[in-house]
């Protein structure tokens, strides 16, 4: 991946974390943002990866919907 396009990738992620709520929610905590991404990670590496996937790509698709709305 060329630079360029990593640097809009990692903004655009950064995005996602402030839509989500989790700089407000948390303070701005970092520490405690990590550890809910790192957490999120644990779960897809277990037999739960398939209903977790389902689970958060439905709550993400409703998220940008009524984002639009």
């Amino acid at each position: 991946m060329k630079r360029r396009e990593r640097t809009r990738q990692l903004i655009e992620l950064g995005g996602l974390v402030a839509k989500a709520g989790l700089v407000d929610l948390t303070g701005d905590d970092r520490a405690v943002i990590l550890g809910v991404l790192v957490d999120a990670a644990a779960r897809l590496r277990t037999a739960e990866r398939e209903a977790a996937l389902t689970l958060w790509r439905r709550r993400g698709a409703r998220a940008f919907a009524e984002d639009r709305e």
